[in-house]
Order: C-alpha cells, then structure tokens, then sequence
C-alpha cells in the first residue's frame, strides 16, 4: 500500500507543559501548533486507500520532500536555478525522528492498531517540487 500525503510535513512528539492555577494541575500542549493540520491530513489521505487495520509486523518506509528555501536559488538571469552552495539534503529541523513520530500517530487506528507493530522503518528527507511524504507499508514477512 502507498500514498502520498501533500503538504509541509510537521514534527510531533516535542510536548510544553504548563500550571494551570484555576484548575490546580499540570496542561500539556504541543510544541508545534499545526501538527494537527499535518496528522489530520495523514490520517485523511491513509483512510482513502486504507481497506482494514492491519493486524501483525509491519514494514513502513517514509519519504518527506520539503520545499526548498528561496534563498538556495539564484536571482536574475540564474532564477530558478539551484545555487552551488545551496545544501542538497535538508538536514536542519524539523529531525526525521520526529517527523516519524507525528506521522505515525496519525496512522494508529487507520492502517495499524499499534504503531508497536511497525518492526521495519526506513525514512528519508529530501527536497522537491512538492511538499508532503510518500508513507509505503506491507506486512513484513520473514
């Protein structure tokens, strides 16, 4: 099963906790305000194509492609074109570890019961024309 979900992919995991004085506890927000935009279109694109929750290992493999910054592209008569100094990969932030994190809670309920179940994970981050993530899964067999 393969889908691509469009969109600037978010992080998710980075939690903020804070004392609420009128209810007497501790509040958990998340760090990044639109990973919920980004989790419900994950969910909403898996749910399209998904046909059961998968029961068993699973093999998941994640592609993000992010935009790349106008700063990598020349101006002029060089618009439109890739500096030589402008990086390759988008290796800052958000890290890939946390862009998994958030786009695999997004998937729990819809292709998989856990996200236990997931016994082989490949990612990478990269630059395109487009952003979102191609998410790739079949169950893993030996």
């Amino acid at each position: 099963m393969e889908f691509w979900v469009a969109g600037e992919p978010k992080p998710g995991g980075s939690k903020r906790g804070f004392y609420n004085a009128k209810l007497k506890r501790v509040m958990m927000t998340e760090d990044c305000d639109k990973t919920k935009n980004w989790r419900a279109s994950v969910a909403q694109c898996a749910a399209e194509v998904a046909k059961e929750v998968f029961q068993g290992p699973l093999r998941v493999q994640f592609k993000f492609v992010f935009l790349r910054p106008k700063g990598h592209y020349g101006t002029g008569s060089k618009a439109g074109v890739v500096k030589a100094s402008a990086p390759a990969f988008p290796s800052g932030r958000p890290d890939t570890t946390k862009l998994i994190r958030s786009t695999e809670d997004a998937l729990t309920g819809i292709l998989w019961r856990d996200d236990a179940q997931v016994v082989t994970q490949y990612a990478t981050k990269r630059y395109g024309a487009q952003a979102g993530c191609l998410v790739s899964m079949e169950v893993e067999s030996e």
